[in-house]
């Protein structure tokens, strides 16, 4: 495996794919234990079973369009100067079954979505029939059997499976349960992820800090990640930088949590401690310290022993932009697989996360050696959606709400220039 030494003399730090690759090897993915979710909350979970359809929908003929229900048979050669009269026998109530069936000749009103009476296999607009009289109509142009009628099982037949274990379920998967009389799903647990923020430095967001003190914001930012990748957050607190207050927070973080990320801890220096404590635990422990991106650099990650098995674990770096970043390549792809959800293969194939593609507005420099991670914002002008960089240090949070997505610049490239097409990851 190819290393590259940082500009501090370590070795060892790994390309990205390399250090994703070596973490892959050590996944296991947890069994996640099934749970009730109300249909109403739903949104978003990971379907925990196939689900098949107890009944054909819709449960029987209907109207697709307002009009009269026919047989399509008594339409036929109908036009302006010679319609084809019809009688008309009733109205079909919306909610209601019809009483009577059509015969030849006959026509009865219909609403769209209204039951088809038996003996008629078809629909005439409304806009295609004139009354002559109330009890009579004039249908002055054909309709072929079946037009404007959605027949019983036609959009789901009683047994189909409907949605699959492993599906993420979006807001038509919910009209889908509702339609079937699902308003309870079996949906697999939230994989928990745990959070432990440590520096002396750091004090709570809602603690007005001293001189020397930041408040803790990144923990916040992964709860909202952890929660848009399909995790449940599970905050453990703020730890100053102690060896043995922070393996205390890490052994009670994995006796129920599927992946624990340190935030903070992770830089070169005498509050390291990160690294160490996982170390202790058993397991394989470090297996990545120092990943050749910007900003993540001091990325850490490895594997804990707990007492289901081998726990992830990610010392992630202290700055803002950092986190979401690593976040984004290494800890992301983890929850998802974790959650039991099943990508679309078109999906997968063509990558995670949302992409666009935009021209350059000004051109990025980049040291050889190192994958680039530049936020930008678009602007849409005449000729073209453009990426605007947004430049700014990794502890800088402000550049993180004005940049709507990242560029990668490839390991090996020296910049991009102005004009050039790029790839934006939105976030």
């Amino acid at each position: 495996m190819m290393t590259i030494k940082d500009m501090l003399g370590r070795g060892g730090v790994m390309t990205r794919d390399e250090a994703f690759a070596l973490l892959a090897e050590h996944l296991t993915a947890p069994r996640l234990a099934l749970e009730e979710a109300p249909l109403s909350r739903s949104l978003g979970r990971v379907l925990g079973q196939d689900i098949l359809s107890p009944a054909d929908h819709p449960p029987f003929d209907r109207s697709t369009m307002d009009g009269f229900a026919v047989r399509a048979a008594d339409t036929f050669g109908a036009t302006e100067s010679l319609p084809a009269l019809l009688t008309v026998v009733g109205d079909i109530p919306m909610g209601a079954m019809p009483e009577r069936t059509i015969g030849r000749g006959e026509a009865m009103a219909i609403a769209t979505g209204g039951a088809l009476p038996q003996g008629a296999d078809a629909v005439v607009m409304f806009e295609y029939a004139q009354h002559v009289e109330p009890s009579h109509i004039e249908v002055v142009k054909p309709v072929a059997p079946q037009e404007h009628v959605s027949f019983r099982g036609e959009d789901i037949r009683q047994g189909e499976r409907v949605l699959g274990a492993g599906q993420v379920i979006r807001p038509q998967d919910m009209a889908a349960l509702a339609s079937m009389g699902r308003t309870v799903v079996p949906v697999f647990e939230r994989p928990r992820v745990a959070i432990i923020t440590t520096g002396n430095e750091i004090v709570p967001a809602d603690t007005e800090p001293g001189p020397g003190r930041i408040r803790d914001s990144n923990s916040y930012s992964l709860e909202g990640l952890i929660a848009l990748a399909g995790g449940e957050a599970r905050k453990i607190g703020i730890i100053p930088d102690d060896q043995a207050r922070l393996r205390q927070a890490l052994e009670q973080a994995l006796q129920d949590c599927h992946i624990v990320l340190f935030t903070g801890g992770s830089s070169v220096g005498t509050a390291d401690y990160t690294a160490r404590v996982i170390n202790e635990l058993g397991g394989p422990g470090v297996l990545i310290h120092g990943v050749s991106i910007k900003p993540g650099k001091p990325l850490i990650a490895g594997f804990a022993q707990a007492a289901s098995g081998l726990v992830p674990v990610f010392g992630l770096p202290g700055h803002p932009v950092a986190v979401m970043v690593c976040f984004d390549l290494f800890v992301r792809p983890v929850i998802e697989r974790f959650s039991g959800a099943l990508a679309h293969p078109a999906l997968a194939a063509a990558g995670a996360g949302r992409v666009v593609k935009a021209r350059l507005r000004r051109s990025i420099p980049s040291a050889p050696g190192r994958e680039d991670h530049v936020r930008v914002t678009l602007e849409r002008r005449e000729d073209g959606l453009y990426a605007v960089p947004v430049f700014g240090a990794s502890g800088l949070i402000s550049t993180l709400v004005k940049a709507l997505g990242t560029v990668v610049i490839p390991l090996n490239s020296i910049g991009i220039e102005a004009g050039e097409e790029v790839d934006v990851r939105l976030f």
